[in-house]
């Protein structure tokens, strides 16, 4: 791992006061989030951290941490039992309350989840949709209002361009990990049991569970992709690469699913290595 550097949003007393109150948008970014630089150029490590940790406040309030459980739908109402499932990352689609995540996060729709915003309050909602070939799905949060992700087309990027993400790595705190693109394609499809997806971008850098659902953004702090899986070694080492669904793939998905937003129509029938931004 490489250097890391400690960011904390800085909020008004009567900011935090509105905050408490439960009844404000999630508009502030009041999590302690770690800039991680492991897979930057030494001589470009310190600009890029600065600039991601300039970037936080406005693009850290996208990012949420979920739980994830489900629930025996077969059992009467007062009666029903909550097994926790799993764990993961997300990031808001649109400001009334879509997150998109993983869909080994979210396991199987209608599943429960408890979201962790910006300003420290969970809310409730579940899994609508699911798709298990390409490691997508959607969940609707109640009663959140807060800012959504800016995407962008993934072809307007080059090899060698920054990129970094948001997360949470089990057992550790909130994660910026910061790296490079790698390339826009891995060139085979990929499959964990009921899962996987035909096609990824590859990521120089090395997450870790619990960063799966988490949004890839570029250097503008535009979303380019969502993180999906690491890569291992035989031994089963990590030899630091991740893979990521483009936006270009989200916005299908999302589009074919539920109402988007007009910036997420423009990409669903691109490919990813269209480039509307050139």
């Amino acid at each position: 791992m490489g250097r890391i550097v400690n960011f904390l949003a800085v909020m008004s007393a009567a900011a935090l006061a509105a905050c408490s109150s439960g009844t404000s948008p999630v508009s502030l970014e009041s999590r302690s989030i770690a800039v991680t630089e492991n897979a930057v150029p030494t001589a470009g490590a310190a600009t890029a951290g600065s600039s991601v940790a300039h970037l936080l406040p406005a693009i850290g309030p996208t990012y949420v941490t979920l739980n994830v459980t489900a629930i025996d739908r077969f059992a009467d109402q007062k009666n029903r039992v909550k097994a926790p499932v799993t764990s993961g990352s997300g990031y808001v689609v649109d400001g009334s309350g879509y997150v998109m995540t993983a869909a080994h996060v979210a396991v199987e729709e209608g599943n429960a989840i408890s979201a962790r915003a910006a300003n420290g309050k969970v809310y409730s909602g579940k899994v609508v949709a699911i798709n298990k070939a390409n490691d997508m799905a959607i969940i609707r949060l109640k009663g959140y209002e807060g800012p959504a992700v800016r995407p962008a087309a993934p072809g307007c990027m080059s090899r060698g361009e920054l990129v970094f993400t948001l997360g949470k790595p089990h057992d550790q705190g909130d994660t910026a990990r910061i790296g490079t693109l790698e390339s826009r394609h891995f060139g085979r499809a990929v499959a964990y049991g009921k899962f996987g997806y035909p096609d990824a971008m590859v990521l120089r850098m090395g997450t870790q569970k619990g960063e799966s659902g988490g949004p890839v953004f570029n250097g503008n702090g535009q979303l380019v992709g969502m993180v999906v899986s690491t890569l291992s070694d035989a031994a089963g080492q990590s030899i630091n690469l991740a893979h990521a669904i483009p936006s270009t793939s989200l916005a299908n998905f999302l589009c074919g699913t539920a109402e988007c937003p007009a910036q997420w129509a423009v990409l669903a029938n691109q490919s990813v290595d269209s480039c509307s931004g050139a």
